[in-house]
């Protein structure tokens, strides 16, 4: 099991990226899959969503300054474990925006295959915080 953080700071207010901050587009800021499905229960959401020949389904709670979502178990999901928050702070005239994600893979060598999920992750982590600051700061 291997943990990735990554920070950015953005210059809008907290406010601004918590509106930014939903199932679908923190989905679709990370960019390596398209959402299918939303169903919003009581208290969190399910969201499958997939690319070619591969589907899964995260499951996302809201915080008060952030967000945080995991696979769900089941037949065919691409990693063992995968669990993911998004905090966001003000700092200075910005947001300090933080992604922190556990990845595991569960195949043999797991020294080898749990890092390169990690570097994986770590690029979509990235990505994630660079689409929201755009999408944030051009508003």
């Amino acid at each position: 099991m291997r943990t990735v953080e990554v920070s950015r700071v953005v210059d809008a207010s907290p406010s601004a990226v918590a509106d930014a901050l939903d199932p679908v587009s923190v989905v679709e800021y990370e960019g390596s899959f398209s959402v299918f499905d939303v169903e919003e229960r009581e208290n969190d959401w399910l969201v499958v969503a997939g690319a070619t020949g591969l589907q899964l389904v995260l499951r996302f709670e809201e915080y008060d300054s952030g967000i945080h979502y995991e696979q769900q178990e089941g037949e065919g999901q691409p990693l063992d474990t995968m669990e993911t928050t998004i905090t966001y702070l003000s700092s200075g005239g910005g947001t300090e925006v933080t992604a922190v994600s556990v990845v595991e893979m569960g195949v043999r060598p797991t020294v080898l295959t749990d890092r390169l999920a990690a570097w994986k992750r770590k690029g979509e982590l990235k990505r994630a915080l660079r689409t929201l600051a755009a999408d944030v700061e051009s508003r």
